[in-house]
C-alpha cells in the first residue's frame, strides 16, 4: 500500500506542525484538514504568540480551510490533529459538519471525549490512535522541558 494519502500520511504532515509549534514555545499541536486528499489548511497552536486563548490548531485550521473552500461546512473534509480535540474544538468541528476526525494522542484531562454525550456532529466520523505515541512524546517533551525551566 502506498504511504500517500493515508491517515498515517496526513498525521505526519499534522506533526510537522505541532513541531513548528513546539520551536515557538507553544503547546505542540498541529492540525491539517484535507478534501479530495489534498492538505487545504494546516495551523498549530498559537494562543501565545497570537495571546488568544481560542487560538488552538484545530480552529485556526477549521477557519483557514473554510476560507480556501469558500464554505462554513467542510461535509467533504477531514481534520487531522495530533491530540484529541478540546470541547471548544470538538464543538466548531460540529458547527463546520466536518465529514471525519483524525487524531493522535487522547486528551485525559480536556478532551471532548470526557463528556457524558458527544458534542460531534452525528454525520462526523472519529478515529483515534494514529501516531499516538509520536504525539504524546512530543507533548511529554515540551512539558518536561517547561517544568525543567520552572525548577
Amino acid at each position: 500500500m502506498s504511504d500517500f494519502f493515508t491517515d498515517e500520511f496526513f498525521m505526519k504532515e499534522a506533526l510537522k506542525e505541532a513541531r513548528y509549534a513546539f520551536e515557538e514555545g507553544e503547546i505542540p499541536v498541529g492540525a491539517v484538514v484535507t478534501c479530495n486528499e489534498q492538505v487545504v489548511a494546516r495551523a498549530h497552536n498559537q494562543t501565545e504568540r497570537l495571546n488568544d486563548v481560542t487560538a488552538h490548531a484545530e480552529m485556526l485550521a477549521l477557519t483557514a480551510a473554510a476560507d480556501a473552500l469558500g464554505s462554513k461546512y467542510l461535509k467533504e473534509c477531514t481534520l487531522y490533529v495530533t491530540l484529541e480535540p478540546c470541547t471548544m474544538c470538538a464543538g466548531a468541528a460540529f458547527w463546520t459538519q466536518v465529514g471525519r476526525i483524525v487524531f493522535g494522542a487522547t486528551d485525559e484531562k480536556r478532551g471532548y471525549s470526557l463528556l457524558p454525550n458527544s458534542i460531534l456532529h452525528p454525520a462526523t466520523l472519529v478515529k483515534n490512535g494514529v501516531l499516538s505515541e509520536k504525539s504524546s512524546t512530543l507533548l511529554q517533551e515540551f512539558f518536561r522541558i517547561r517544568r525543567n525551566k520552572k525548577a
